[in-house]
């Protein structure tokens, strides 16, 4: 009896797996940024966050979803294309990035 040959429904990974960044100790006194895709009630649940992240961590600081530009649609690649050297020039500690469906 021949076996008949099975296709995975995904093409082959263009990439491999890169190391996770190093987990900051502690938020108090980082700068967060938010990333956001315009989607779903980022400009509801961003300011939440913000304002427990600032009862718990004192010194934290924002650089808010809007400072960057939408992560998806038209300028998505412009934004994702200049997100490393923001991190750098804003000496942002951590990102949110909240995407909707």
């Amino acid at each position: 009896m021949e076996r008949e040959a099975a296709l995975w429904p995904r093409g082959a990974k263009a990439a491999g797996a890169k190391p996770l960044a190093k987990r900051l100790d502690s938020l108090e006194g980082k700068t967060v940024a938010f990333l956001w895709d315009y989607m779903f009630r980022g400009d509801e649940i961003f300011p939440l966050i913000e304002r427990e992240l600032s009862s718990t961590y004192p010194g934290i600081k924002f650089i808010g979803y809007d400072h960057f530009g939408t992560t998806h649609g038209g300028g998505e690649r412009e934004v994702i294309r200049t997100l490393p050297e923001h991190i750098k020039t804003l000496e942002i500690d951590a990102v949110v990035s909240g995407m909707g469906c």
